[in-house]
């Protein structure tokens, strides 16, 4: 609209210390507070169920909810969405794993209401989580459908000419073929330059390679820490994980009682030179980059720069609501943040309930 201030981390950091809740998606009016405010009465936590008690602790979100019909792709279904590839076996025995992954741009919904032209592999951000194990052979048919020139690089072992720092043109393709190695969880992105601007797009995603002797089974969640810069001025407006911010503390990831949970974790976020993962009420082992069978600590707290990556594990002995987030306040304070309903079923509740709270057209 005419006239109006672009929404900044500013604007919003500003409207949601003073709120408590940032309403971008309808109009509400902000109400006054009346001259004397009693003194607020403290909830019986006793007396709660885990809803009510996590809901009086959420504390800033943005109201509303992204339909995964707008963006074509749900947050939740990709924390389970493995692509193991099109399956045959080469004349010498060895796994053929086939992949086909196009570059298109596409606006996608990072917030309610709020828009982000992206740039995208298979119409999502972020991209398809490519999964083998090690010693197939991998053959990636990569299509170039974007305005612009893209590439897709992956990290690990393989030629020199397979490395993806090519440019690939709109409109054309190429093939990246190599043996999956080292086994372990890596990650791919476009090199095109800038690479600032082709990350920060969306260009990204995560890489599994298992190793030929399994990891024990496990309730395995892929998460990839991102952020958004929706006016473009260099600091991100949004953080997220898997691109929607606050998508998890509305819709609570499921877990049970006594089972392992494996989450194949990586950061891709831009104009911050960090990122990082805490878990409440609980401790996991960190295996960095995935390349060992054996932890290399027991934290709850694990700071990553972009492209970092490391499996964590954890089991919780007892149901209820656990929070997971940034321990940077500024970033869960824009989106990343989320919670694990832990159930002796697995079950999740309902969506947590927002209405009624303030909110308001938008902040300028």
């Amino acid at each position: 609209m005419a006239g109006q201030t672009p929404l900044s981390r500013r604007h919003l950091l500003g409207g949601l210390g003073g709120l408590g809740l940032l309403g971008l998606a309808g109009c509400a009016a902000v109400a006054t507070p009346p001259a004397s405010v009693p003194a607020p009465t403290l909830p019986d936590m006793t007396a709660m169920d885990h809803g009510t008690s996590m809901a009086h602790t959420m504390g800033n979100i943005l109201v509303g909810d992204v339909d995964p019909a707008i963006n074509g792709f749900d947050p939740m279904t990709m924390l389970t969405d493995f692509d193991y590839g099109k399956v045959s076996t080469l004349p010498s025995g060895q796994t053929l794993r086939e992949y086909k992954i196009f570059a298109a741009d596409k606006l996608i919904q990072v917030a309610p209401g709020i828009s982000f032209p992206a740039w995208t592999y298979n119409g999502r951000v972020p991209g398809p989580t490519i999964r083998c194990t090690e010693g197939d052979r991998v053959r990636i048919t990569f299509t170039n459908g974007s305005a612009h020139p893209h590439s897709i690089h992956f990290h690990g072992f393989h030629a020199a000419e397979m490395d993806g720092v090519t440019p690939v043109a709109p409109g054309a393709q190429t093939i990246y073929e190599f043996d999956a190695a080292p086994f372990g969880l890596h990650v791919y992105h476009c090199h095109v330059p800038p690479f600032m601007r082709h990350i920060h797009k969306g260009l990204y995603g995560t890489f599994i390679i298992d190793p030929k002797t399994p990891r024990p089974p496990a309730h395995e969640l892929m998460m990839v820490m991102n952020a958004f810069d929706t006016n473009f001025d260099g600091a991100n407006e949004i953080y997220a994980v898997n691109t929607v911010g606050f998508h998890f503390t509305k819709h609570p990831i499921p877990l049970k009682v006594g089972e392992l949970v494996r989450i194949y974790l990586s950061n891709f976020t831009e104009f911050d030179p960090i990122n990082s993962f805490h878990l409440h009420a609980n401790l996991f082992n960190v295996y960095r980059t995935g390349t060992r069978m054996e932890p290399s600590e027991f934290t709850d707290v694990i700071t990553m720069g972009q492209a970092e990556r490391h499996i964590l594990e954890f089991t919780y002995d007892r149901p209820g609501q656990f929070m997971f987030h940034a321990h940077q306040s500024e970033f869960n304070g824009l989106g990343w943040m989320g919670i694990f309903e832990v159930t002796a079923d697995g079950a999740a509740s309902a969506p947590f309930e927002v209405a009624g709270r303030l909110g308001i057209c938008q902040l300028v």
